[in-house]
């Protein structure tokens, strides 16, 4: 597969030797209007809305592609944002120069993970055609997958690993660059310096956790999982050297029976982050990486400038307070990319990484498949079969 380097290629499809250049490609017919599951209020599982009159996306810049759904999943992210969860950092990314009267968020597509083709492309892109086989992880200030078509940068896109079919597909992007975000871009860890490398995961069932193990052991790590006892079985086929069921007894002294970690991954959060970080070695470099961030909640309940200053003052205390004691603490978060998919895909494709998933739904079931990822305890992703509405 061809590198995505800093001369650009994304921007250029290479045929004969020369670059191709495309304007836009127009779909076979016009549309206005799409079947799309919609939200016009926060609230628990009633505010879910099936329409078949969502506005049908338009691209706005010359960077974008709309992409025929065919496969979506669901994440926690979207039952936290059908209940409100982050809308003031969120609305503010929609509209950062305050250019509009009123909140216009509404009606909100849910849904992050997209496995479909693409339709149309903006005038800048020639790295994809219509045609092609994609898959994406779409940010949570744009509208979401569980529509029958979905707008996205081309720099968030990557081409659908040839291995997978589009249900398969649909239950990685978001999960993947969740963890790649964790593990290589905050974390540092890459297949060059993760072999022999003791690594826990705490939460290692869910979506990111299957993920993370995989990855991690794809890079030669000695792994460490933390999941409930009927998920052992699971997270051991996946890779995992050791597991720890965290049921069996107090985590925190079984965890301390064991030799000391040079990462971990904490999916968990709560009490974990108040022991974990002794679990360390101490003075060698030795990190602690957690997903579950006070960032969100601080702007939602403090307003932007007061929850920003907030959330900069707890992780500044908090690294520095670590750093004193010979260990690194870091936060991460989900960040769009079509370079890392890449990279993803190819591990894929090698049979590294497989897909994990709990239930398939149709597309008319989203309001039991959102039911079911409340009910937790998921071994993998909840995927909704969108073309199957046809």
């Amino acid at each position: 597969m061809l590198s995505r380097g800093a001369a650009g290629w994304r921007a250029l499809r290479w045929v004969g030797g020369r670059p191709r250049a495309r304007g836009l490609r127009a779909s076979p017919r016009a549309r206005s209007a799409m079947p799309s599951w919609v939200i016009d209020r926060y609230g628990s599982n009633e505010v879910l809305r099936f329409t078949r009159d969502m506005v049908f996306p338009i691209i706005h810049f010359p960077n974008e592609v709309i992409i025929r759904v065919h496969a979506a999943s669901l994440n926690p992210i979207d039952l936290s944002m059908r209940r409100g969860y982050g809308a003031t950092a969120l609305n503010m990314k929609r509209d950062p120069l305050k250019l509009k009267t009123e909140e216009t968020e509404f009606p909100l597509t849910l849904g992050r993970d997209v496995s479909g083709v693409v339709m149309e492309c903006g005038l800048s892109v020639s790295y994809f055609k219509p045609g092609d086989e994609v898959w994406a992880a779409i940010p949570p200030w744009k509208q979401g997958t569980l529509s029958e078509f979905v707008v996205a940068s081309g720099n968030e896109v990557s081409f659908k690993p040839k291995c997978l079919s589009h249900i398969e597909a649909a239950a990685l992007p978001y999960v993947g660059l969740t963890a790649w975000s964790a593990l290589n871009q905050v974390g540092g860890l890459n297949k060059s310096n993760c072999s022999g490398k003791r690594i826990l995961i705490l939460g290692a069932s869910g979506g990111v956790g299957t993920f993370a193990v995989q990855l991690v052991k794809a890079w030669g790590a000695h792994v460490t999982a933390v999941c409930s006892h009927d998920a052992s079985t699971l997270v051991k086929k996946l890779g995992a050297d050791d597991v720890i069921d965290y049921k069996s007894g107090n985590l925190e002294e079984q965890l301390k029976t064991l030799p000391l970690f040079d990462f971990i991954l904490d999916n968990v959060g709560g009490s974990t982050e108040k022991w974990a970080l002794d679990l360390l070695k101490k003075w060698s470099g030795a990190t602690y990486v957690t997903l579950v961030t006070p960032f969100l909640i601080n702007m939602d309940k403090l307003g932007v400038a007061d929850g920003m200053l907030q959330t900069g003052v707890t992780v500044g205390s908090k690294t520095l307070k670590h750093l004193l004691k010979g260990v690194h603490y870091r936060w991460a978060f989900f960040m769009p990319s079509g370079p890392s998919l890449d990279e993803i895909a190819e591990l894929v494709d090698s049979g590294k990484i497989q897909p994990v998933i709990d239930e398939v739904f149709s597309f008319s079931e989203v309001p039991k498949a959102f039911l079911k990822l409340e009910g937790g305890h998921a071994r993998g992703k909840t995927v909704i079969n969108v073309i199957s509405r046809q």
